[in-house]
């Protein structure tokens, strides 16, 4: 997986079965299906894999409990048997998560153990784990951290946990493995059309040396998420709105305000959404909200009422009361919601999960759905893509593929950090060996090593600070002090493995400085400390 490869594959390649705009889940879901299924595919994103709401989600593998309580069965029963085809092809990022739902009536276990029940139901043979119905004395022993004024009884149940940003990046690597191409800080600036009025590829330019190519494919697949609909003006400036990008926060907090394996489900807050508080990489992620935005942003803020709600609400459910002082890291991410009404004939409703829409030009585009049900949307998303264009091919193959860094979830050691990498495990040991460097810590106060940072610039397309930091380890999103007094030293490695020039380090360090003080809820002041 390395950059100057996959762009040298774009002139060797005459015209491309299909061209995937997007490295978003839903963009890397429909690249992988399309190349496992034997096509010439080519994936393009304008900035890093899972720049946008990909690394932003509440890092669940879920049917969706709310969805349940709508009535929507359908889409529960869809999505859990996603989870556990997830939980089977890439066992090393997902794990089996207990949730606990802290009950303050008498009638509230009963009420989530009879719905809770049903969910396990729906998942038949791919279930996570039998619902349980557990009394105050218990509650308090698993949930040591939990309020317990009024607490009347709690509810266990099962469902999935991930690091979504590491999902990504094994999907980019899936891709690459099955034949195809998938090229990073390559933003597509338009569409080409042939003298009939259909497409026949994209124009795209390299945000790097800002060169500009012509793309030739048979099929073009606009995966954008919440940027759907400017890909659809390029296409047709008349389209109408298809995506309306609603926000959600999360706020992460030391692992003392949970002290517990066991994650909390509030199931009913003030704005009537479900408030999580879930543990992972051992701190606490809080979240999340349903805030409707006029327009869409690669880098979204927490809205002041946003961050008040989430920590007010925390405050009811937890005995430790958080204040913005605790909040080691803020992000927010934008989801891509199907637009209420539809404008165009042309359009195909897939599931209530998740739409495909084809326009007359050919152009097929991908909205709505979660990270939960990516495989499913991207197989609707190529499918729809084959019928439109009659092109030949057989049905898709990823259901039960193995995704890159899978082994088996017995052979997966989550008391180490290093247990997202899966499969490549030995190969980052073997590089913390190497070099005494390599084995020290980014920052004291975090497990992350250098070697981890040297893989991502090496194997996994990691481009600047902000993709080794955010995503490929997550400090920027689990401390973002931490990743800040982090950033030269990143810096530095990255020019050492680049050949970059000392103004390079400069300027980057002052550029994620600057994006990284926006995760932040308090005034930053510099950190010194010792790197050994």
């Amino acid at each position: 997986m390395k950059r100057n490869e996959e762009i040298s594959k774009l002139a060797s390649v005459q015209e491309w079965d299909f061209i995937v705009i997007g490295g978003g889940a839903s963009g890397l879901g429909s690249a992988l299906d399309a190349a496992s299924r034997g096509f010439k595919t080519l994936l393009l994103e304008s900035h890093d894999f899972a720049k946008a709401t990909s690394s932003r989600s509440t890092k669940l593998v879920h049917g969706g409990v709310r969805y349940l309580a709508q009535g929507d069965i359908g889409l529960v029963k869809e999505a859990l048997k996603e989870r556990g085809l997830l939980a089977q092809n890439a066992a090393h990022v997902v794990k089996n998560q207990s949730f606990i739902i802290p009950n303050y009536t008498w009638w509230g276990g009963i009420y989530y153990k009879i719905g809770l029940s049903i969910y396990d139901f729906l998942a038949g043979k791919l279930s996570l784990g039998k619902t349980k119905y557990i009394n105050k004395s218990k509650t308090i022993e698993k949930l040591p951290t939990i309020e317990q004024h009024g607490l009347a009884s709690g509810v266990v149940y099962q469902d999935g946990q991930f690091d979504d940003a590491r999902l990504a990046i094994n999907l980019t690597q899936t891709i690459i493995e099955k034949g195809g191409s998938a090229v990073n800080y390559m933003k597509v600036t338009g569409l080409l059309k042939n003298d009939f009025g259909k497409i026949s590829g994209v124009m795209a330019e390299d945000q790097f040396s800002q060169k500009k190519y012509e793309l030739r494919a048979k099929a073009v697949i606009n995966a954008t998420g919440v940027f759907t609909n400017e890909i659809l003006n390029m296409n047709n400036p008349k389209h109408g709105k298809y995506v309306v990008p609603s926000q959600g926060i999360h706020l992460v907090l030391d692992k003392s305000f949970l002290k517990s394996d066991d994650a909390i489900m509030i199931p009913k807050t003030s704005d009537g959404r479900v408030l999580f508080v879930v543990p992972w990489h051992d701190r606490a992620l809080v979240g999340t909200t349903d805030t409707l935005l006029e327009n869409p942003s690669f880098e979204p803020h927490a809205l002041e009422s946003e961050i008040n709600f989430v920590l007010e609400t925390a405050r009811q459910y937890l005995s430790k009361k958080p204040t913005r002082e605790d909040v080691k890291s803020v992000f927010a991410g934008l989801r891509p919601l199907a637009a209420p009404k539809e404008g165009g004939k042309s359009t195909k409703e897939v599931s209530r999960s998740h739409k495909v829409i084809a326009s007359d030009t050919g152009l097929v585009s991908i909205i709505g759905g979660k990270w939960t049900t990516y495989r499913k949307m991207a197989e609707d998303t190529v499918d729809k893509s084959v019928e439109i264009l009659q092109l030949k091919a057989g049905p898709s193959q990823t259901e039960h593929m193995s995704i890159h860094g899978n082994i088996q979830a017995e052979l997966v050691d989550r008391s180490s950090h290093l247990y997202v990498y899966g499969s490549d495990i030995p190969a980052i040991k073997a590089l913390q060996n190497s070099n005494p460097r390599f084995a020290q810590k980014i920052h004291p106060d975090h497990a992350f090593t250098i070697a981890e940072a040297v893989w991502a610039i090496r194997h996994e397309m990691a481009e600047t600070i902000e993709d080794i930091l955010a995503r490929r380890v997550r400090l920027l999103f689990l401390d973002a002090r931490a990743a800040i007094d982090s950033a030269q030293s990143i810096a530095q490695l990255i020019a050492e493995e680049k050949g970059y020039s000392e103004e390079w380090i400069q300027q980057h360090t002052e550029e994620f400085i600057d994006l990284a003080k926006g995760y932040l809820l308090t005034p930053y002041s510099p950190q010194t400390f010792n790197k050994n």
